[in-house]
């Protein structure tokens, strides 16, 4: 596996792959978990090469948010791709990504807002921001993520949709399904930031969406459904419940009730240091 950390390094070597066949980029911000080689293994099933990027994005963070805590582990995680298969990891540095003068900005209404958007000013345009960056970077044929961001997944697909996107293309933005551990719970660099007792408790989380989505589907009303997931998640050792909501599944506006289009639902809660979030799909209601 090649690692670069310059810009024309990166597009001679991305040009000399693309001469083999199909680019596919995989970002992500390193702490490289399960999750992440999930996204790696199912890169190689749409391209003929990888690229990785790991860049810990200093504009999707905000005040008192954890920028200088958040795990860098840059020879684990190279290890790591180069054992997938991985073709190429872009490394790059702030300076690199965020040159002196820099002044741009990317920003997403509408699926940006609310749930993740809410406490978070800012955050998105940065997600946006960067990974239109990556993308004009490498010029990827395909680019993978975790469907556990759901909204950040959904605000990359607007942005390539609104801009008219050609590398890649909306369509070839490719949601991968969340990896969860054997009780349930999502994979996540910030499950680290939980002791055992907190851990253990965390399972919460996944059994009481579910119980929720079973709720739904059976016809209990969505504000009642809601509720009763919000009183779960604070009996299982939650301390606080930053939202829980049902939305449509692209557009992300919230649903008083379920109809015919893809429903997710969402949720972000707090627990010991960490802050976690989650979402599945919710079928329509029997009939």
């Amino acid at each position: 596996m090649q690692t670069v950390n310059r810009i024309d390094p990166l597009r001679t070597a991305v040009e000399t792959l693309r001469r083999d066949g199909p680019v596919a980029l995989v970002p992500t911000m390193g702490a490289l978990h399960q999750g992440h080689l999930t996204l790696i293994r199912e890169a190689r099933k749409h391209a003929a090469h990888v690229v990785a990027s790991i860049f810990v994005n200093p504009l999707q963070f905000g005040v008192n948010e954890d920028l200088d805590a958040y795990p860098r582990q840059l020879e684990r995680d190279s290890a790591l791709l180069a054992a997938e298969g991985t073709a190429l990891l872009w490394a790059p540095t702030v300076d690199v990504m965020y040159p002196a003068g820099f002044a741009s900005n990317v920003g997403v209404a509408g699926v940006s807002e609310g749930l993740c958007g809410a406490p978070r000013p800012g955050h998105f345009d940065g997600v946006a921001t960067v990974v239109c960056k990556l993308f004009q970077q490498v010029r990827p044929d395909v680019a993978l993520f975790g469907e556990k961001d759901w909204q950040q997944l959904a605000v990359i697909r607007r942005m390539a949709r609104d801009l008219d996107f050609s590398f890649p293309r909306a369509e070839a933005i490719i949601g991968v399904p969340t990896v969860r551990e054997p009780d349930g719970l999502a994979m996540s660099s910030r499950n680290a930031y939980l002791s055992p007792a907190e851990r253990a408790q965390a399972a919460s989380l996944p059994r009481a969406m579910q119980a929720a989505v079973r709720a739904l589907a059976a016809g209990q009303p969505v504000p009642d459904a809601l509720a009763d997931l919000r009183a779960a998640l604070l009996a299982g050792g939650f301390v606080s419940i930053d939202y829980a909501e049902l939305r449509d599944a692209d557009s992300l506006v919230e649903l008083p009730a379920l109809g015919t289009s893809p429903a997710r639902l969402l949720v972000a809660a707090r627990i010991g240091k960490a802050r976690l979030i989650d979402n599945i799909a919710v079928p329509a209601p029997k009939p």
